[in-house]
């Protein structure tokens, strides 16, 4: 009996170690001997999707202002996304490493190709890449049960948000990054999705880049009717970043007034949060619509 029962377990512990084969965002597949058990994440927006995949508890490394959920902040961190700390990466002996193709350097990645270690790279670029991670998080962590349900309820209020501004009217939205240089978000990152939910567009979408670089010039000429940034945590006040634009009043965002302060995590970062940013964001645009229906306008160049 005891052999009999060793032998079930023996069984179990093999269907739970099948291989696992998953295709990352750069087409790339990875593969696995069985559920990740020790992963490095390089990146804040990454943790927050291991997390929300049920895999937090295996998240063993990850890199500055990955401080959230909560739990997020008590693991060790070995650098910035931009510069990453290999001997404490390797000290951790992952099983699996996810990293951030376009945030992590070109550095960084050509040395994660030389690590005899299986290595997924993220790239959400619209909601729905979003939810595909956490999916795919669940696959390689062995929790795709729980990841599943809450790619499933983020896809869901996804949609109602989309039904609920699919007939508002368009307004041209700027996002920007910071002002030395003059940094945007274009079609290369989420956030153009994240616009069009609420029936906004991104002025700068058609840039490839995710976080091009560009000019007052550029602003002007596509004239947003809605500006946005983030206060970087206390180091910027929202007076100051509008003063800072008032040189430039045939913007109809600036005539307007319709310049606002967003949490930036929420907005930039390619997480399952980004549906509360989504929510900030409607209520902003609504704002605006009811501004333009009633005051003074500077006449917007047409949506795209």
């Amino acid at each position: 009996m005891k052999w009999l029962s060793f032998i079930g377990l023996l069984t179990v512990a093999t269907a739970l170690a099948q291989p696992i084969e998953v295709e990352d965002d750069s087409g790339r597949l990875v593969r696995l001997p069985g559920p990740a058990q020790r992963i490095v994440a390089l990146a804040p927006h990454i943790t927050e999707l291991l997390f929300a995949a049920g895999a937090g508890d295996r998240v063993v490394g990850t890199t500055s202002y990955s401080d959230y959920p909560a739990a997020a902040k008590a693991i060790p961190v070995i650098g910035g996304y931009e510069q990453i700390n290999f001997e404490r990466l390797l000290a951790l002996q992952p099983d699996l490493i996810i990293a951030w193709y376009s945030g992590n350097t070109a550095e960084t990645i050509e040395k994660l190709g030389l690590l005899a270690l299986p290595v997924y790279m993220s790239e959400p670029k619209s909601l729905a890449g979003i939810s595909r991670n956490i999916r795919r998080f669940g696959q390689l962590a062995g929790t795709s049960t729980l990841a599943q349900s809450r790619a499933r309820a983020f896809d869901e209020r996804r949609q109602r948000l989309r039904q609920a501004n699919a007939d508002k009217s368009p307004l041209g939205v700027f996002y920007q990054v910071w002002e030395d240089p003059l940094y945007t978000l274009g079609g290369g990152h989420f956030i153009s999705d994240l616009f069009a939910l609420c029936g906004g567009y991104n002025v700068f979408a058609g840039l490839d880049d995710p976080a091009p670089i560009v000019g007052v010039e550029a602003v002007i000429s596509r004239n947003p009717q809605v500006m946005l940034t983030g206060n970087h945590h206390g180091e910027r006040s929202l007076q100051q970043w509008k003063a800072s634009w008032q040189r430039w009043p045939a913007i109809a965002a600036v005539a307007n007034d319709q310049l606002f302060f967003v949490n930036q995590d929420l907005f930039t970062r390619s997480g399952p949060r980004s549906l509360d940013a989504a929510e900030r964001l409607c209520e902003i645009l609504d704002q605006a619509r009811a501004r333009y229906n009633g005051g003074p306008q500077v006449s917007p160049q047409a949506a795209p």
